[in-house]
């Protein structure tokens, strides 16, 4: 039986080893942009911030639609008000109620006091339980415009939070797309600095060969271990930084990913116009979406300087028993009201003017906007170049410290240089890789910065 023990022990390894490995592997860009938008949790609650708007859009437009309200009440008393009261709402109120039997008796027997003397039927009544059913619709006919106006609010106030999880989805494919671009330029580094391992560990065979003959020092093979010590960490620390972001694109997408499809290292230049990048820019639609919103506020504020209007209509039944007699003891009730705020000290006035100064102000803010993001673009167009220009010629100096690094080797092993003369030229190849890489880094952040500006994906 030892054997099936063992058996079991070794594919219950086997499974959480499975388990270890699952993730994501291969995993494009547009793949990943699309798994972004669906699983992201900083995406998934600005979704539910549009969906708490759509609610409170369907609760502003229900305000027009009225109320319907039923009110069941049961009530027992000795109060003498709501005794006669309650027989009067149940049709079922006497002469007797008034204490009129009480009144006779007095008067026939010729008592004096038949006028004077307080009924004892109508003040202190037998207690009695009261049983009132009512169904009542208010529904406002005119409000000055103030409903409409609120509803229109919140039907913007839902485009304003779709906008503000569209700008939610661009800067998380803003971070997704750079931490690609990123991977890809690290994953080119790490290649150039491999090739750069490979010459390092031939240049140390090479100077213990020439140890050997007497051409060469110790102190040589000390300096091309020191190399080779310095790029082997700069190794690490780009693999350490892969490691790094593939964590943040597990983060970014909620789920673990393994591999990934790389880009090329140069992000593809966007092909918009300064006037189309501002006007699509969402901050300018945000603010004009603003200016829409304080234009009907200012309508809502202006809605006191009308009359308000609404109607109503009830019906009730009452009874000493639920729903006795319902249709004998039946009644209903219809009107209407009007109500006009025709003077409350100036407040109404003083409100209007202010909501009249935001409106002057969002003005300002707009046009503000629509400058400070076309200064942006044309910012970021002009470092773009910069860059360019950068690349461009860390490329030509890159190439030309290989071709100084294989003639300084050549030179030290005809004995014409000093292996340090060597690893100073080494030293700047690797300077010229980082230096293009971190060029590299800046161009793509700005192009995916003025992509962000653009309004980025839909």
């Amino acid at each position: 039986m030892q054997w099936k023990k063992i058996v079991i022990f070794v594919f219950f390894i086997s499974i959480l080893s499975a388990n270890e490995d699952v993730g994501v592997q291969h995993l494009s860009l547009n793949h990943a942009i699309k798994m972004l938008k669906s699983d992201n949790l900083e995406i998934k609650n600005a979704s539910f911030d549009v969906e708490s708007a759509k609610a409170k859009l369907a609760m502003s437009q229900g305000l027009a639609w009225g109320k319907l309200a039923f009110t069941q009440d049961i009530a027992r008393s000795n109060d003498a008000g709501n005794v006669f009261g309650f027989k009067l709402a149940s049709r079922e109120a006497t002469f007797g109620d008034f204490g009129a039997q009480e009144f006779v008796n007095a008067y026939t027997s010729g008592r004096p006091d038949a006028y004077t003397k307080p009924p004892d039927r109508l003040n202190y009544p037998d207690p009695r339980t009261h049983y009132q059913t009512k169904i009542k619709y208010e529904v406002p006919l005119f409000t000055g415009f103030k409903l409409t106006s609120y509803s229109q609010i919140m039907h913007d106030m839902v485009y304003l939070q779709s906008l503000e999880k569209q700008k939610v989805i661009n800067e998380k494919i803003y971070q997704i797309k750079k931490s690609f671009y990123n991977m890809a330029l690290l994953h080119n580094s790490a290649n150039n600095l491999h090739v750069i391992a490979n010459n390092i560990e031939s240049l140390k065979n090479t100077t213990q060969e020439m140890i050997a003959v007497g051409y060469a020092k110790k102190v040589d093979l000390l300096e091309v271990e020191a190399k080779e010590a310095s790029v082997a960490r700069v190794l690490r620390e780009l693999t350490l930084n892969q490691t790094l972001l593939y964590q943040y694109i597990s983060f970014l997408l909620n789920t673990k990913v393994k591999s990934i499809v790389l880009p090329s290292m140069d992000v593809p230049m966007l092909g918009y116009s300064d006037e189309t990048i501002v006007k699509n820019n969402i901050d300018i639609q945000k603010a004009a979406l603003g200016l829409k919103i304080n234009s009907n506020m200012l309508r809502a504020e202006k809605s006191v300087y009308y009359p308000s209007v609404g109607a109503f209509a009830e019906l009730s039944t009452s009874d000493n028993s639920f729903l006795g007699k319902a249709n004998q003891h039946k009644s209903y009730t219809v009107g209407a009201r009007l109500t006009w705020n025709l003077f409350n000290g100036g407040i109404d006035s003083a409100k209007i003017e202010n909501a009249e100064i935001k409106k002057l102000k969002n003005v300002t803010q707009l046009t503000l906007a629509k400058k400070g993001i076309a200064l942006k673009v044309s910012k970021l167009k002009t470092e773009i170049e910069e860059v360019n220009v950068d690349i461009v010629s860390l490329k030509k100096e890159l190439a030309l410290s290989n071709a100084i690094y294989e003639n300084y080797l050549g030179r030290y092993k005809e004995k014409l240089s000093s292996m340090n003369d060597v690893i100073i030229k080494q030293s700047a190849q690797i300077e010229k890789i980082l230096a293009l890489q971190k060029a590299y880094n800046k161009k793509n952040e700005l192009i995916f910065a003025l992509e962000k500006l653009a309004n980025g994906d839909k």
